[in-house]
């Protein structure tokens, strides 16, 4: 009989973990709690604890002084839609189906005309957990598909409040409609019309709807005494920003800075809630964001600090991310730990707390950072895929990071006013058209140009020794890489949120336009 040792290994130590989260405080469960604070276009340099000289997130400083800090951790794609998806099935985009064949290497996402959505044949991470007792609810901005059968309740939340799709608008309900807000199955009102966005001043009380809503979760789950895991993913940071009347004009970033400010205290009092009811020592938190600033935005955008580019790219700015883990009385405070780590690892990472085996039938891609987070010991061999769209662009393991395609954006939408490496011009290494690199990648260390802007010459023992083990790696990858079917290659204007669950109950349902499906167009 042939025995799965790597499938006994995770059983043995998954019931030693159990064991070890007893849930020292209070009346807990002896299964740690799971919060996952994943914000919107956030980059890594817009904390204070990353180094922003403007020093405007002080609760998030103190979460990072009390818990650990993940330089080194990436989301899977530098765009909103397929990063969520890679969280929550711990598996890559590509193999998820939220990619696009239509054009090479386009990023593609889940606006309202989107015919795709999450494929039901994916188990999501709230799916699992619930098999073990955990409730979960998923706050703010959802963007796995706005078709009723991609909503969240049906693929393992118990609750929901928030959107399927960003805050764009306001629309005439006529072209398009205006995006509809959910509590649990059926929509509750309309941004701009119910939940109202001031696009002129930044004003809206989103933020602290969603705060409000985490509090009464956390509060009930702990009254009942039972294992949660709270999803929260506000979008104020998002164009077009926006924060509560008590935060605009209060940061010297402007409107972002106003959005990261409250988001900030959001963080700091759903901290103190978990301090307050006792449950603190058995609660995991982990926050970090969907993808790299985005820096078209200018001045109204965030900062990806050192690193090269941003949103759309897979540059370093377009998918390291700002990451802190924080579980007092199991993480020790003030640590940093350089392992290697993206989204998909929150997956396999929270199984691993529940005591829950990841899917065997399928490759998982994330990997468990709890040795990392709490012994310490970090594993050399971590590799992190940067992908765009359909394409592979590029590899990292160790501190080199392999290009093996390159692009920004075309000149066209260049010129258009549409630059995603504002304010940067390397020569060689950011191309507006899409350069294949496969025969001979640019290889950088990031430990000694964390910037991407000095490349190491392909003659020196230095590359090729690197290249060499990062070629076997890439050819592994490919040879086991089974494509889902790809969930961005349709369009439907029909599919839009015309008349979404529960818009009867308050004389909210729009007349839309007969189907007719074409092929989306991705221009990045």
């Amino acid at each position: 009989m042939e025995v799965n040792f790597g499938a006994v290994f995770f059983t043995i130590y998954a019931l030693l973990a159990s064991c070890m989260y007893d849930g020292a405080a209070g009346k807990s469960t002896d299964k740690p709690n799971i919060i996952i604070m994943l914000m919107d276009d956030m980059g890594w340099g817009d904390l204070g604890i990353f180094g922003h000289p403007a020093k405007e997130t002080p609760n998030l400083d103190k979460m990072a002084a009390e818990g650990i800090l993940l330089p080194d951790f990436y989301t899977a794609n530098p765009l909103c839609s397929p990063s969520r998806a890679a969280l929550m099935t711990g598996r890559l985009p590509i193999r998820n189906g939220f990619y696009t064949t239509n054009q090479h290497a386009r990023n593609g996402y889940t606006p309202q005309r989107i015919v795709g959505g999450i494929p039901d044949s994916e188990e999501l991470l709230p799916e699992l957990l619930h098999e073990v007792g955990y409730r979960s609810k998923i706050i703010g901005k959802w963007h796995l598909g706005q078709q009723p059968q991609y909503h969240p309740l049906l693929h393992g939340f118990d609750e929901w409040f928030g959107s399927p799709n960003c805050h764009f608008g306001p629309y005439n309900n006529k072209a398009q409609p205006n995006i509809p807000v959910y509590k649990d199955a059926e929509m509750v009102g309309r941004y701009y019309e119910d939940f109202l966005i001031n696009k002129q001043t930044g004003e809206s009380n989103l933020t602290q709807i969603y705060i409000k809503e985490a509090l009464i979760f956390i509060e009930a789950q702990q009254k009942a005494n039972t294992p949660f895991f709270l999803y929260w993913t506000p979008d104020a940071t998002h164009e077009p920003v926006y924060s509560s009347k008590d935060f605009v004009g209060t940061s010297q970033r402007g409107k972002y800075g106003d959005a990261v400010r409250e988001l900030d205290s959001g963080v700091g009092v759903i901290l103190q809630k978990l301090r307050e009811l006792k449950i603190d020592n058995n609660t995991f938190v982990l926050f970090t964001s969907d993808n790299g600033a985005a820096l078209y935005a200018g001045v109204g955008g965030g900062s990806n600090g050192p690193f090269l580019c941003g949103k759309e790219t897979t540059y370093e700015g377009g998918l390291r991310e700002p990451a802190i883990a924080w579980w007092p009385g199991k993480i020790n405070p003030g640590g940093v730990t350089h392992q290697l780590g993206t989204v998909m690892d929150l997956f396999t990472t929270a199984l691993e707390l529940a005591g829950v085996e990841p899917p065997t039938d399928r490759i998982i891609d994330g990997k468990s950072l709890l040795p990392a987070l709490l012994n310490n010991k970090v594993d050399p061999d971590r590799v992190v895929f940067y992908y765009r769209g359909n394409e592979m662009m590029a590899v990292r393991h160790g501190l080199y990071k392999a290009h093996y395609w390159t692009w920004t954006n075309s000149l066209q939408e260049r010129a258009r006013g549409v630059n995603f490496c504002q304010g940067e011009n390397v020569t060689d290494i950011m191309t507006h058209e899409q350069t294949n690199r496969t025969l001979s990648p640019l290889l950088i260390h990031l430990g000694r140009d964390p910037g991407e802007r000095y490349p190491i010459a392909n003659h020196t023992q230095e590359y090729k020794t690197a290249m060499k083990t990062i070629q076997a790696i890439v050819d592994d990858h490919k040879a086991n890489m089974i494509p889902g079917d790809p969930q961005f290659n349709w369009c439907d204007s029909a599919v839009m949120n015309w008349s979404p669950p529960g818009c009867e109950k308050l004389n909210k349902c729009l007349k839309g336009p007969a189907s007719k499906p074409y092929k989306c167009t991705w221009p990045h």
